[in-house]
């Protein structure tokens, strides 16, 4: 091993530990892509980058912790500000969809390996899939989330964005972790969407 590939080991700072943050430190990144499939043809809609916000880290603490909460739900949603054909970017202090027209289960849940393939172990890659049928999610679709729910139940954190109250116990409501903002996406009657969100650890 070379001098460039040792980790500092932590240093003693009072009664607690001080790490160097020089060292790289993996982030969370999210990759959605959005597909239509109606009269039997399907076409990619949307292919974007999303943001990670700032309860999906309190999420991520709580997994640490007790690894009682997953993601659960793909939520869609007419609420995005701004323009339809330009809405405004997505904000980590996010904390549920604007305007939620419904939520789906995911339909799979599987890891990737680094070329793309499924694994039959876990990796730091994984696809949450959830579709959308005929009759589902119909309408001017502008908004979307990685929702962890604590039942099937809507249960949104009530502050108005962007106000950020850090004192609510998320254990008690669902939790935003990444969401996404996009021009508008009309879902006719009829026809199936499928969204994929990878997420990159």
């Amino acid at each position: 091993m070379s001098a460039k590939d040792k980790i500092n080991p932590p240093r003693e700072s009072g009664l607690s530990f001080g790490f160097n943050f020089n060292q790289r430190i993996p982030s969370v990144k999210g990759r959605v892509t959005i597909s239509l499939k109606e009269d039997g043809v399907e076409r990619i809609l949307l292919e974007k980058d999303n943001i990670y916000t700032l309860d999906g880290g309190v999420l991520a603490a709580m997994q640490f912790s007790n690894g009682s909460r997953p993601l659960t739900h793909l939520a869609v949603g007419t609420g995005a500000s701004g323009a339809s054909s330009s809405p405004d970017i997505p904000d980590a202090r996010q904390r549920r969809l604007n305007v939620e027209l419904v939520r789906k289960e995911f339909s799979s849940v599987v890891y990737r390996d680094s070329n793309g393939n499924v694994s039959a172990v876990p990796t730091n890659v994984i696809d949450f899939t959830a579709v959308y049928q005929a009759s589902d999610a119909v309408g001017p679709l502008n908004e979307m989330g990685l929702i962890s729910a604590r039942d099937g139940q809507l249960r949104p954190v009530l502050d108005v964005f962007p106000a950020r109250d850090t004192t609510v116990d998320l254990n008690d409501f669902d939790v935003l972790v990444n969401y996404l903002t996009f021009p508008v996406i009309n879902k006719p009657n009829g026809s199936v969407l499928a969204i994929t969100w990878r997420l990159t650890f």
